[in-house]
């Protein structure tokens, strides 16, 4: 077995290598046979990609453990969503899974598009195919899961097999993953239409709507990606909070905001023709970050509790970041005429104007959780003294440039396209900043002295009601010409400007998710050693120690402390967290138990023991509004999904060749 998945790659190696050359010349030499010829090998590619991911993920799942991936990251006691998840949990595996991921979008989009994009879809294959060799090579030559261990005396692991890593044992590591490597993996598409456009020197926008769809589509994997990891991060690390600006978590973060300035400025092409160069550049910004941030995670350049082991594929993806830039930057400046912008911007107070600030509070970001994360890499590097950077850094920046953002997330509906009047400005921003000023003084008279806090709360109902104000107007002129009840109207406001309505929702998500953010600014913690029958009071409530229990079973050994939670007197609830040991890897974690509600988070955690073993450690959170962010979360998948569905106008619309994806008018359901 191990053979024929060693050789499945080895052949979707070679697959892809020949797919990039063929599309090249075939597209060089004008010979259409050569084109087809690499889009077939693209489907061969990806045919072979999954045999060798079944092979591996059979082995997992039949605990094989002559496999030496299979011996040291599953165990036959682990439960059956566990064993799958082991998949990813190395790296070898997770680089398999990640070209499994780059061969299954390859084959979409390249037989999505082949008619469509006919006079570039070969240079998609060509980027496309590249990316997907160079990952592969990597599981063929120097990151093999198919080795097998030897037998006699070189046999060093468990019979039985290593075991996951018990952090990764919790249902959230069978989904996030998944969903950041679609992210992570996905931004291929958009950047290899971009780049094949660039090549072609496309007329018209049509590619603008395929790359716009695919980015909106990668964008939203990515966006649960980091979701999921924050809620993981919450509820199985033990450490009260979502977000600790880890290496990793900033790595996730990077191209997430590069593709959210880019779905801004990219309306800015479509409907003016504004930013080409622009929105080339941060799609290929965009690419570039997801292959740096796998570098972080699997080449040994920064220290994480999400990272792999030390490993020497690092200088291969400098080589390859270091190509793949060279090349774009060649074609950008090579082909400057192309991108020349065919409008000019005519007031600061216009939307468009909205749109560039809010790049440039984006990429400020960006550059700063960059510097960042990269700061100890270089001072060690420079001065030999590794200068770690911490979350107060990253908070004290990212604080006032994340506030800004909401700022224009408000303002952005309220400003006209071109020029916005002094009478439209005064008319659109009155309401919503009378609403900001009262939340803001109310909160102040009620005792609230955090200034961040404060301003954010106050930004959030100015959004909030600049949202409900553009749903509110265009809901009554349907609801008067249709005489239909408001929510109905609301519907088919919706229905007819799916990306518009949809973006809007989004924006309502991120509101919802500062109003979690704010909360941080409140949370208590209280650490105490506790015998059974000890009572500690933290904030309002009272948590007492009514017993530990043990049990074993053949994963784990676990201790549960059952802690009665009461306030002003009343019992609330019992909660139990607990603290693991796992038999397999001999490593103990907590898991944490909260009691959850839109006020605050009850969190709750059996820390481990006293230094003397004898009393154990209970640690206590209390975590205000942090339900908002995973509510935001739900909205802003919602809203996203919205915004994919075409408008109703443009599932009506007479075909106009040549305009648009589908033969559709681009723009038709646009802002």
């Amino acid at each position: 077995m191990e053979n024929l998945g060693y050789l499945a790659v080895l052949l979707a190696f070679l697959l892809s290598a020949y797919a990039v050359v063929a599309a090249l010349v075939g597209k060089l030499r004008h010979n259409p046979f050569l084109e087809v010829s690499a889009q077939r090998a693209v489907l061969g590619a990806w045919l072979m990609t999954t045999a060798a991911s079944v092979i591996l993920l059979h082995a997992i799942l039949t605990d094989n453990f002559s496999f030496n991936y299979v011996a040291s990251r599953s165990n036959a006691d682990l439960d059956l969503l566990y064993k799958v998840a082991a998949w990813w949990g190395g790296q070898e595996g997770s680089l398999l899974f990640w070209s499994w991921i780059a061969a299954t979008y390859s084959f979409v989009s390249v037989y999505t598009g082949r008619k469509l994009h006919r006079n570039m879809i070969s240079y998609v294959v060509v980027t496309m195919a590249a990316t997907q060799a160079f990952f592969l090579g990597l599981v063929a030559f120097k990151a093999n899961p198919f080795q097998v261990i030897m037998s006699g005396p070189q046999i060093t692991s468990v019979p039985d097999g290593s075991g996951l890593n018990p952090l990764l044992q919790h249902p959230m590591m069978a989904i996030h993953p998944p969903m950041l490597y679609l992210g992570y993996v996905g931004f291929t598409v958009p950047f290899a239409f971009a780049l094949a456009s660039l090549i072609t020197r496309q007329p018209g926008e049509r590619w603008i709507h395929t790359t716009r769809i695919w980015t909106m589509v990668t964008w939203l994997f990515q966006s649960i990606g980091i979701l999921l990891g924050a809620r993981w991060a919450y509820v199985v690390l033990g450490w009260g909070g979502y977000w600790g600006w880890d290496p990793v978590e900033n790595a996730s973060l990077l191209p997430w905001l590069t593709g959210t300035a880019f779905l801004h400025s990219v309306m800015m092409q479509e409907k003016k023709g504004m930013m080409k160069a622009w929105n080339i550049i941060l799609i290929s910004a965009t690419f570039f970050l997801c292959i740096f941030g796998t570098m972080m995670t699997r080449g040994g350049l920064v220290s994480s509790v999400h990272a792999f082991a030390q490993s020497e594929i690092g200088s291969y993806f400098v080589w390859f970041l270091a190509g793949g830039i060279g090349i774009t930057v060649y074609l950008i400046a090579s082909r400057r005429d192309y991108l020349r912008s065919e409008a000019e911007l005519d007031s600061v107070v216009s939307r468009e104007s909205s749109f560039l600030f809010n790049n440039v509070i984006l990429l400020a970001s960006c550059f700063a959780v960059l510097w960042g994360t990269l700061f100890p890499v270089l001072s060690e590097y420079f001065i030999g003294d590794k200068i770690t950077v911490g979350a107060p850094f990253f908070n004290k920046v990212n604080v006032p440039i994340g506030l800004f953002l909401l700022f224009l997330t408000g303002v952005g509906p309220l400003f006209a396209w071109r020029r916005t009047s002094l009478e439209s400005l005064r008319r659109n921003f009155q309401w919503p900043a009378l609403a900001a000023a009262v939340c803001a003084i109310a909160l102040f008279a009620a005792g609230m002295r955090h200034f961040y806090a404060l301003v954010c709360f106050g930004l959030c109902a100015f959004v909030t009601l600049t949202v409900l104000m553009e749903f509110y107007r265009g809901g009554r002129v349907i609801q008067r010409k249709q005489a239909v009840a408001l929510p109905a109207a609301l519907v088919e406001l919706t229905r007819r400007n799916t990306r518009r309505y949809g973006g809007y929702l989004v924006h309502m998500a991120i509101v919802l998710m500062f109003v979690g953010f704010a909360g941080a600014a409140f949370n208590r913690v209280h650490q105490e050693e506790m015998t059974v029958g000890d009572s500690i009071e933290v904030g309002a409530y009272s948590f007492k120690l009514q017993n530990i229990s043990e049990s074993d079973s053949p994963n784990f050994f676990r201790a549960v402390a059952a802690i009665d939670v009461s306030k002003g007197g009343q019992f609330l609830q019992t909660l139990m967290p607990e603290r693991r040991f796992y038999h397999a890897s001999s490593q103990p974690t907590s898991r944490v138990d909260v009691r959850s509600r839109l006020r605050e988070d009850v969190y709750v955690v059996y820390a481990g023991q006293s230094n003397d073993g004898a009393n154990p450690v209970i640690q206590v959170y209390l975590n205000p509004l942090v339900n908002w962010i995973w509510l935001g979360a739900l909205l802003l998948v919602f809203g996203t999904l919205v915004a994919l569905v075409p408008s109703k106008a443009r599932r009506s619309a007479a075909p106009v060749p040549a305009a648009g994806l589908g033969g559709q008018p681009v723009g038709a359901s646009g802002d």
